[in-house]
């Protein structure tokens, strides 16, 4: 698999661009990704200054603060070898998921909660000399792997000026120097760099997580998650024709208090389609957060989805329905948009959806089997 836009990186008349595209040859974890990513991202918060070197510390922070969102938010896994979960689960982050946006919602305030917790530097013990390994191939070839780092770091920081290393090492070996061509070549190619890193490790992830949607939806927190008004006015054209109760809580649904909910958690299908989305209440919405619901509701489920669509159909024009069930057409795998109007026909087509879904998202670590528990009966 081939991205053609961003598989040739940019030439320099002076860098050694092949080392830097061998970087990630033989990755079997994510460190030297997201080292990368999280690299590059200083780099560009400090504007693109070689003046100062990058301790350990900033790194780790960066890297666990890169990490979150794909791991504790969509639950995804790293892989088997991977060490970043574990340091995650160490911390004890207090993040408000209600509010993710692609900067965190404040990432500062994700790397500030970070730095304030005792940090594992064994993080530190390989990827930052690892990744310094392409550029210096014939000289390490043969040599056993516990001379490797020493040897890495040796070379770059006698051969800095003439082979142009990316990194070089404080005597300490608690910080590095990126090498000031690189900075620059950086800044003018940045979001093809980034792009680049972000195409690597996507392909590594899907390796991780075969069975799992959206996987590039996943790696980053969207910038600014999408409006919910025309599914909204859905569910608002069809309680307009049509009564409709909670299926979680029983409530009469009324367009005042009307909240959409994602029956698979928007963190793990990371789209808002009207085939996953169902009316409640606010306070319904809140409670379920993320969690995933009991199989005593999914028949409801599929009955109030059938409701909407016999509804809807009726009184809307076949265009603009048309328009409205094209996602369940789609997603759901029907032959004919008469389908969805059949019980027993969209019943058979949502478990072959969503039932799967659920139980992989299960094995991803989402909360399963939540039934509501209305916080007004004691």
């Amino acid at each position: 698999m081939e991205n053609p836009l961003i598989s040739q990186l940019p030439t320099s008349e002076s860098l050694d661009i092949s080392a830097l595209s061998r970087l990630f040859d033989k990755t079997t974890n994510s460190y030297k990704y997201i080292f990368l990513l999280s690299l590059l991202d200083i780099i560009n918060r400090r504007r693109f200054s070689s003046s100062q070197s990058i301790s350990f510390q900033d790194l780790i922070v960066e890297m666990l603060a890169n990490a979150w969102y794909p791991y504790s938010f969509c639950k995804l896994s790293f892989g088997s070898q991977d060490m970043i979960p574990s340091q995650i689960e160490r911390l004890n982050l207090n993040v408000d998921k209600t509010s993710i946006k692609g900067d965190y919602a404040g990432k500062e305030n994700l790397r500030a909660n970070i730095s304030s917790q005792k940090l594992d530097y064994s993080l530190m013990d390989y990827v930052p000399f690892r990744i310094n390994t392409a550029f210096f191939r014939g000289e390490l070839r043969g040599l056993v792997d516990s001379k490797v780092n020493a040897t890495v770091i040796q070379l770059s920081n006698q051969h800095f000026e003439t082979r142009k290393p990316l990194l070089k090492y404080s005597d300490d070996c608690l910080s590095v120097i990126v090498h000031p061509e690189w900075i620059d070549y950086f800044k003018i190619n940045y979001s093809i760099i980034r792009g680049w890193i972000s195409w690597e490790w996507l392909k590594y992830m899907q390796k991780c997580n075969p069975s799992t949607p959206a996987i590039s939806n996943k790696l980053f927190a969207p910038i600014q998650r999408d409006s919910l008004k025309n599914q909204t006015e859905y569910w608002k054209n069809v309680l307009e024709h049509q009564n409709l109760t909670c299926i979680y809580s029983n409530q009469t649904l009324t367009t005042d208090n009307l909240s959409l909910d994602h029956y698979l958690p928007w963190s793990f299908v990371t789209h808002d389609l009207l085939w996953n989305l169902i009316p409640t209440s606010k306070e319904v919405n809140s409670s379920k957060s993320d969690n995933l619901p009991s199989n005593i509701y999914f028949d409801l489920f599929v009955g109030i989805q059938h409701t909407g669509l016999i509804v809807s159909h009726a009184n809307m024009t076949e265009k603009t329905w048309y328009r409205y069930i094209e996602p369940f057409i789609a997603e759901l795998r029907v032959s004919d948009k008469s389908d969805l109007l059949e019980f027993e026909k969209l019943h058979k087509a949502y478990t072959s959806v969503i039932l799967p879904q659920l139980n992989i998202a299960m094995s991803h670590g989402f909360i399963d089997n939540w039934l509501y528990r209305s916080p007004h009966l004691s």
